[in-house]
């Protein structure tokens, strides 16, 4: 998936997201802060059928960021040691938000008129705890993350395109060696494999639904060589497209089958 910013704290069990060829772990009692839209794999990695996993995910809202640090007076703003994207243990206080916020889903009458402060305050603890400057960053309108962000924004919507790094450049007010650079360092990869991420993700997505056509897959996302195409999609993720697809098609089929089984039985 290609994640929003997003507070994605593991409450039971554990997880993992890659992006690119960097791996973030993250069990019970800690968190995931991702300050840009990346393209993460993502899987659990510790669960149980009496222990599930479980999780919270919160967008992080740029216009909540930014009333903060108004309200509060931002703090110098330090660059960022590596790419938009960190885990950290939760402490008791940001916990306590959470459960609150939990709590509210119990009486719907509360949720209105309570949610939104109590939102506000997660963003706030978060503002003051290890990621504080990854989310300082997505309330700052002309800071490198944010610009770096119209780029990304941009990428997406034209993914299955050539593009032009210039141009990418331009719309971020960069020269090309700056652009470079601050795209490398929030994604952890460069603007064109970044797109190759999306472009193979939107790929897997399709095959789930069209496994049999593996041809016309590829050059709706952008591929004018099949044999490009599978060559990269073999990279990413170990097998051909063709392959892959029925790997894909066996395990949707014996998950339904799973679920069929667990289904109550009731009498006609």
């Amino acid at each position: 998936m290609v994640t929003e910013p997003v507070f994605a704290l593991a409450v039971q069990g554990a997880k993992r997201s890659i992006l690119g060829d960097r791996v973030f772990d993250y069990h019970a009692g800690q968190y995931l802060v991702a300050a840009a839209d990346l393209p993460l794999t993502s899987q659990v990695t510790y669960a149980t059928p009496t222990e599930p996993f479980l999780g919270l995910g919160l967008a992080l809202e740029p216009e909540i960021i930014t009333r903060l640090l108004l309200e509060a007076g931002s703090s110098p703003l330090r660059r960022l040691p590596g790419p938009a994207i960190a885990t950290s243990d939760a402490d008791i206080e940001l916990l306590d938000a959470v459960v609150r916020l939990l709590r509210l889903t119990d009486e719907p009458r509360d949720i209105t008129i309570l949610a939104p402060g109590v939102r506000r305050e997660i963003h706030w603890r978060l503002l003051n705890g290890p990621q504080a400057d990854s989310v300082r960053q997505i309330g700052l309108a002309d800071c490198g993350m944010s610009l770096i962000a119209r780029a990304i924004t941009w990428i997406k919507k034209h993914y299955d395109e050539a593009i032009r790094i210039d141009d990418l450049a331009d719309q971020a007010g960069m020269s090309v060696s700056s652009f470079n650079r601050h795209f490398r360092a929030v994604t952890a990869m460069s603007p064109l494999q970044y797109q190759k991420q999306l472009r193979l993700q939107e790929a897997r997505i399709r095959l789930i639904r069209t496994p049999h056509d593996v041809a016309a897959i590829g050059y709706a996302i952008g591929y004018n060589s099949p044999s490009q195409f599978s060559r990269e999609y073999r990279r990413m993720f170990g097998a051909s497209p063709s392959r892959d697809a029925i790997h894909l098609q066996v395990g949707a089929a014996v998950k339904e089958e799973e679920a069929a089984s667990t289904r109550p039985f009731t009498a006609g």
